[in-house]
């Protein structure tokens, strides 16, 4: 007999739920260490703390601007009222959370992009490494964040059907519970084969504040490709996190937010620079890991560095949204505000009250004999 004494929006704003979904951080690995303030937000209110990565710092922009970015992004974060956690690696310790310094450190030296393919070897050497989106969503699943925040996510590069040239980004929101603020993919690569890709590893596509579900394309505000949904606030898109908490779906969400329009460069130009920049780079066969970082350096170089200030501007913004999104999700999974579907009930009258409901059934055996010795002649019709 199975007894069902919670309805799902009910389940999603308890508090057994929350102790549930977050990590046990005692269980934690010796080799994370965990910044104080990020520590006391992951035992308190959980959904409040917004993940940073920082290959953005490492390998994505030119100092300084990737140290100025960096801080300004967790000082936005902070100002919407959430906790920033830039997580890294430094001298071979996982790193959530991380100081000015360190901070600085990483945005002048010469560290490993580091995904979960290199979290051991990079650990293992003692070694300093910036957390890719593959790695900072492990990380951040590890410690139970829910939401992250980046420029754009990796994919499918362009002529990936040929070189199979998929990113690990891909593959980790199919298996990791986190929700994902970002431009989309970054248009360097093939949008509508990663959109496919993340179809087939289950992770929820959503355009944000975009009713017609334009998915953006990093540069730009429209990619000419369709998200599968649109959340039109914060709070919808904390809703739809905490109810996949609550089904116990171990997928994450893509969450595309468009560029601000006055820091979105033309179509045309993008595509030029683009085309030009993938043809440098076959001609200087740059592959791997390295494709990612030369095709964004050479792109800045040929949009005289307007692809740079589009780039801080776009992260600065997703942070901000993710920030929110954030603060919604702590308050839901707090019970200081009722869950959507709760909203959603409350206002038809419906109600929510928590009834058991009992599921059951009966089972009835029947046995049947034939005593008539002529029955069991085939020849003798029935």
């Amino acid at each position: 007999m199975l007894r069902l004494t919670k309805s799902l929006p009910s389940l999603v704003n308890s508090n057994v739920f929350v102790r549930r979904t977050y990590a046990d951080l005692s269980k934690l690995s010796p080799l994370v260490d965990i910044d104080p303030r990020v520590h006391e937000a992951l035992r308190g209110s959980p959904g409040s703390v917004v993940a940073l990565e920082s290959t953005i710092i490492t390998h994505g922009m030119p100092y300084p601007h990737n140290l100025e970015t960096a801080l300004e992004v967790e000082q936005i974060v902070r100002q919407k009222g959430a906790i920033p956690a830039t997580i890294a690696i430094v001298d071979g310790r996982i790193k959530v959370g991380t100081t000015a310094d360190q901070l600085a450190r990483l945005a002048q030296s010469d560290t490993i992009k580091t995904s979960r393919r290199d979290l051991a070897y990079v650990l293992g050497k003692g070694l300093s490494g910036g957390t890719t989106v593959a790695g900072t969503l492990l990380v951040a699943d590890m410690v139970g964040i829910r939401v992250f925040a980046t420029g754009g996510i990796g994919g499918v590069h362009r002529g990936g059907e040929d070189s199979l040239d998929v990113s690990a980004d891909l593959v980790e929101l199919g298996r990791t519970p986190v929700a994902v603020v970002s431009s989309g993919v970054k248009s360097i690569l093939d949008i509508p084969r990663t959109l496919e890709y993340l179809e087939t590893q289950g992770v929820c596509v959503a355009s944000y504040g975009s009713p017609e579900r334009d998915f953006p394309a990093f540069y730009t505000r429209r990619s000419g490709s369709k998200a599968v949904y649109n959340f039109d606030s914060a709070a919808e898109a904390a809703n739809a996190i905490s109810v996949n908490g609550a089904l116990g779906l171990r997928s994450g969400f893509l969450i595309g937010v468009p560029i601000p329009a006055e820091h979105a460069l033309d179509q045309a130009l993008m595509d030029g620079a683009i085309a030009e920049a993938l043809a440098e780079a076959t001609r200087q066969n740059i592959g791997g890991k390295e494709v990612t970082p030369f095709i964004l350096a050479a792109v800045s170089k040929i949009t005289q560095g307007k692809s740079l200030q589009s780039n801080m501007a776009l992260i600065k913004n997703n942070a901000s949204v993710a920030a929110e999104i954030a603060v919604e999700l702590s308050r839901i999974e707090s019970g200081q505000v009722k869950s959507v579907s709760e909203r959603e009930t409350a206002s038809s009258g419906i109600s929510s009250q928590r009834v058991p409901v009992v599921i059951g059934g009966s089972i009835v055996d029947t046995c049947i004999s034939v005593l008539d010795d002529d029955l069991k002649d085939p020849s003798v019709p029935l």
